[in-house]
């Protein structure tokens, strides 16, 4: 999740998504006393920085290890209740849930489901130099060996996510006349965004966020609500556990409108990193390369899948593509086969335009990183953005270089990523719409596309929520 300091001190040209234990400056109160000037910072070359005396003397500041809770403290978006049920999540906690679940009598064990992301998926196999196919059958090997009874992929929650996605742009963009706040429509799909959206622009920014659920939250609706069924579990005999590019994910999983109160349990129970599940095998002494490979588990039936599929569009989910060749094909009878993007200042802000006899039919943006972010929430606030849609994701580079992800050192880091992104885009891409699996899940558990059950299971809302003060908010 990025960083963001308050206050009159200005630091420029750095990257600014920050990982946990990557170092950062420690922030000090720096006193000022009636009648003198405030201390100083002076940051060398060698990006040590230094608080200047009155006497003239120089201080070094030291460095500080970020952690999870610092990561999503940054923008001031978590609260010490917040703080609480997001360290419960771990694979520490999941090792202990497997053993206590291990020493359970049959009648008091839990389903134990893991839900794996696509672009962890893709890391790991970036990691140990596989395929993503082979990675996904080893994994699922590697964690049935610990207890999980069954291995899903959000991919196919991802389905949902974008039907979703598409159909409530289309009607946001038929009532734009009448409902001043219907465009643009923001993607929702990135907690990050999220956290700093509802924390820090409240009220003015909510109404432009898309309501449907993101991937891991739909798969949560998925496995508590129509899995538990078909197993003949309630939704707390089921301990759900996905793996994620991003720690923020953990606080999307603890938000308040995803906890079932009749049945007293959270949809999604744990979430670990992609970093996490590298130090689980670690810790358990095994080479994810060593583990002999498993069937793939299916969400739909109990027939084992030999193959993955994707969705094109990018590693962030493909919002942007999918929503605007549907809304292209729907809104104006236009078939577009391939999006021609438009990079402005950088790769992370990036243009797509439809136009019809040089009239301008649809104008879509990816913006990735808090500066676009932030860039974009201030066209809004001055009435001057053009989009009827943007993919907001919090992280440079969208969900592939996830806060979350394994990382590799200096200019490796580059590399990997960009290996990552080649085995994200092997798997060949599938439009939810010809998904049979997912028309036939629409009527049998849902009660088909817009319906009140689609409604419930797949959309969500978002709450404006006060400032507090953080000790990130220094003035210098």
């Amino acid at each position: 999740m990025a960083s963001r300091f308050s206050g009159a001190l200005q630091l420029t040209d750095l990257d600014d998504h920050i990982g946990p234990s990557q170092e950062c400056i420690k922030p000090v109160k720096v006193e000022k006393k009636p009648g003198k000037a405030a201390a100083k910072i002076r940051i060398e070359a060698d990006g040590t920085y230094f608080q200047i005396n009155q006497d003239g003397g120089a201080q070094k500041l030291e460095k500080a290890k970020i952690t999870l809770n610092d990561c999503l403290a940054c923008s001031g978006c978590i609260t010490s209740a917040e703080s609480v049920l997001i360290t419960q999540q771990s694979h520490e906690e999941l090792c202990k849930v497997l053993a206590l679940n291990k020493a359970a009598s049959p009648s008091e064990q839990k389903l134990v489901v893991v839900s794996v992301s696509p672009q962890s998926r893709a890391s790991l196999a970036a990691r140990y130099k596989m395929g993503v196919l082979e990675t996904a059958k080893k994994l699922t090997m590697f964690f049935k060996s610990l207890g999980v009874h069954y291995v899903f992929d959000t991919t196919f929650s991802r389905n949902f996510s974008l039907l979703e996605s598409q159909r409530e742009f289309v009607k946001r963009f038929r009532k734009q006349a009448e409902d001043k706040k219907a465009l643009p429509m923001l993607a929702s799909a990135c907690p990050g965004w999220i956290c700093y959206a509802e924390k820090t622009h409240g009220g003015f920014i909510i109404p432009y966020i898309s309501t449907t659920k993101s991937p891991q939250q739909v798969m949560g609706s998925l496995v508590k609500g129509y899995f538990a069924e078909q197993q003949h579990f309630s939704p707390d005999q089921i301990y759900h556990v996905t793996v994620m590019p991003c720690y923020d994910k953990k606080l999307e999983a603890s938000r308040p409108d995803f906890f079932n109160q009749e049945y007293q349990t959270r949809e999604v129970d744990c979430v670990i990193t992609t970093g996490e599940v590298l130090k689980l095998l670690e810790q358990e002494g095994v080479s994810l390369s060593d583990v002999d490979p498993a069937p793939l588990d299916s969400m739909f039936s109990s027939a084992a899948g030999e193959q993955l599929t994707s969705h094109s569009g990018g590693g962030s989910g493909g919002y942007l593509e999918h929503i605007y060749k549907h809304a292209a094909k729907e809104l104006f009878g236009i078939h577009v086969d391939t999006i021609q993007y438009k990079p402005l200042k950088n790769k992370d802000f990036q243009e797509v335009t439809l136009e019809r006899d040089g009239v301008v039919l649809l104008q879509f943006a990816l913006a990735y990183g808090f500066r676009n972010i932030q860039n974009l929430v201030q066209k809004l606030k001055r009435g001057k953005s053009p989009y009827h849609y943007v993919e907001v994701m919090a992280c440079p580079s969208g969900c592939l270089n996830g806060g979350g992800q394994i990382r590799a050192e200096g200019e490796a880091s580059k590399d990997q990523l960009q290996q990552v992104e080649r085995l994200y885009e092997s798997v060949q891409p599938a439009a939810p719409e010809d998904s049979q699996a997912v028309r036939e899940l629409y009527q049998q558990w849902l009660g088909g596309p817009g319906s009140e059950g689609a409604a419930g299971a797949l959309h969500t809302q978002y709450h404006a929520v006060e400032k507090t003060s953080t000790g990130f908010n220094i003035k210098w």
